[in-house]
């Protein structure tokens, strides 16, 4: 049987990428979306016409019991998890001082409690096959933070956190876990940056040029096929930051 992935968040950018390219791979793709059914659906038939397998699931990956669903309804249907991508998240820009707690919350509940929920539940069905790659999609900011992104940059610190001790905790069961951490990405969430904005940071990328959806799901293809990297934050981000 063809391997399975759930690729979370990936009605749209850099999910709808990565489901693409695992698609064309062969690999059964148990696509996760929350609001965004039209493209959700538009990315199910493109692959379809290709006869490639793309199963489509709604889910509210912030809420337990929606992630519980999302393993339950593929381990029914297809008997295993191979493959997690961790990607669903929302981005916001203000003032520390101005985060509500409910703005905190849900930044939390999205990007970092996603990732515990969908991987707790996922890891279980790993451990009894011996064998899974789970790969986080985290950010550039996890890394060096990022002014006025506070709650945006924890959330991804603590998954980037996550992922070096899950791959310490999984590595004797051959599950590898590592996160793919962006610089600046031509999707929807950097749309309030103005042309001259994105100019701006092209000069200070050595390639002098900003990524796209595709440099990413390149790095999740090479992440899946490879068998001895684990517990790594790699960052595609032309140079930008050089750790």
């Amino acid at each position: 049987m063809s391997k399975v992935a759930i690729v979370t968040g990936a009605s749209r950018g850099i999910g709808a990428e990565i489901s693409k390219m695992l698609a064309r791979d062969n690999i059964i793709v148990v696509a996760i979306y929350n609001k965004s059914f039209d493209k959700a659906n538009k990315l199910k038939e493109e692959l379809n016409k290709e006869s490639y397998k793309l199963d489509l699931v709604q889910a509210d990956v912030s809420k337990k019991e929606e992630c519980q669903k999302v393993i339950d309804y593929t381990i029914d249907k297809y008997g295993k998890i191979d493959i997690l991508i961790n990607n669903a998240g929302i981005d916001q820009c203000k003032l520390f001082t101005d985060i509500t707690d409910e703005e905190w919350k849900e930044m939390i509940d999205t990007n970092l409690n996603s990732v515990f929920y969908m991987t707790q539940g996922a890891v279980k069905n790993m451990i009894s096959n011996k064998k899974g790659c789970i790969i986080n999609i985290s950010s550039i900011w996890g890394m060096v933070g990022a002014s006025c992104e506070v709650a945006y940059s924890v959330t991804k610190a603590g998954i980037d956190g996550m992922t070096k001790a899950l791959a310490k905790e999984l590595g004797p069961s051959n599950i590898r876990v590592n996160s793919i951490a962006p610089g600046i990405i031509d999707t929807d969430m950097n749309k309030n940056l103005s042309k001259e904005d994105i100019e701006e940071i092209k000069k200070q990328i050595p390639l002098e040029r900003v990524g796209t959806t595709l440099d990413i799901a390149k790095c999740v293809k090479w992440l899946v096929e490879d068998e001895y990297t684990t517990g790594q934050i790699i960052s595609p981000n032309g140079g930008w930051v050089i750790n």
